[in-house]
């Protein structure tokens, strides 16, 4: 039988179906730190360890939430007060956690370019097209994706091409092209080849995946607020009507 009654007893259903939220939030958060974890492990070689640690964050957490949200489900159906404070406490450390990520994700995204810019200008030289390695895959790939060549502009090749040649993946091999293509910067290249350096549209697509990692961190950490409250609310009606004293 039920200790609870009138806003009481309301409230403690409010909490058991705001655990089943907590629940999915948990997976949410889960699944939104592993894609975006898979996305940065793709440009792993250009991307500083700070990158991977939020959306390792955001897992861990995660994982917390869903163990913790059935301490708040058994808690409030059986009107537990020792599980309901439990989840309370646990719950507000994860709030806090989830807020810290949050931040961590918009502060980021401000960091993002500069520390990209680095990692790109770095590895210019380490692109090496006789014996193709790593780094020549990647900016392959990302001159391609971002159709864009050199971290600023094209003419940040020429530390490592003084001759004047450019990768293939900074030129658009024109449609029906027989035989050897050429992509350099002499001026018979400037219809093929990329306008822009990857800087802006590689740092963009990084930080917009920072973004998703901090947007998901702050909105379902304000979502935990509210349990929070409703935990703490049922778990001192608990102890009122079960004539509690102290905190146990």
């Amino acid at each position: 039988m039920s200790l609870l009654t009138g806003s009481a007893n309301a409230v403690k259903y409010t909490l058991f179906g705001f655990n089943l939220i907590f629940l999915i939030t948990g997976i949410i958060l889960i699944a939104v730190g592993a894609g975006v974890g898979a996305v940065y492990t793709g440009y792993k070689l250009f991307l500083a360890g700070k990158f991977f640690s939020i959306p390792t964050f955001l897992i861990v957490i995660g994982s917390f939430i869903i163990v913790i949200s059935f301490f708040g489900c058994w808690g409030a159906l059986k009107e537990n007060y020792c599980l309901v404070l439990s989840f309370s406490v646990m719950l507000a450390i994860i709030f806090i956690l989830e807020l810290a990520a949050g931040i961590s994700g918009y502060v980021l995204r401000n960091d993002a370019s500069d520390l990209i810019k680095k990692s790109l200008t770095y590895s210019l030289n380490e692109y090496n097209s006789i014996f193709p390695n790593a780094t020549t895959q990647l900016w392959d790939e990302i001159q391609e994706e971002f159709d864009c060549c050199g971290v600023s502009s094209y003419n940040d090749w020429i530390g490592a091409f003084p001759n004047g040649d450019l990768p293939i993946s900074c030129c658009n091999v024109p449609v029906g092209a027989v035989g050897t293509f050429t992509c350099n910067n002499a001026q018979a290249s400037v219809a093929n080849r990329h306008k822009v350096g990857c800087l802006d549209g590689f740092s963009g697509y990084i930080s917009a995946h920072a973004v998703s990692l901090g947007a998901a961190g702050v909105v379902i950490a304000v979502l935990q607020f509210f349990g929070v409250i409703f935990a703490c609310y049922i778990a001192r009606e608990i102890k009122i009507r079960n004539g509690i004293t102290g905190f146990m």
